[in-house]
């Protein structure tokens, strides 16, 4: 069974910061920020299933961290839809 790739997008104050990787590689990646997140926020899941549910809770986690930021990071799944 093949894995499916995913890729992210980071963005912060202008500059693209690309991942790809099957789920769980990117949620290695990121996990650090996702934990960070969780430790503000109870609600923030650390272990998503889904990308969708892991761009959600990455980008909480980033809200959170960078609450007094104003150049804040945002992440986005630019995945090719097939």
């Amino acid at each position: 069974m093949t894995k499916k790739i995913y890729t992210v997008r980071k963005t912060k104050n202008g500059r693209d910061t690309i991942v790809s990787g099957d789920l769980q590689y990117i949620k290695e990646y990121f996990s650090y920020t996702l934990e960070c997140g969780a430790s503000w926020n109870r609600k923030i899941n650390r272990y998503p299933k889904t990308i969708k549910s892991f761009i959600s809770n990455l980008q909480k986690s980033y809200e959170e961290v960078e609450a007094s930021c104003y150049e804040r990071t945002y992440v986005k799944n630019i995945t090719d839809k097939k």
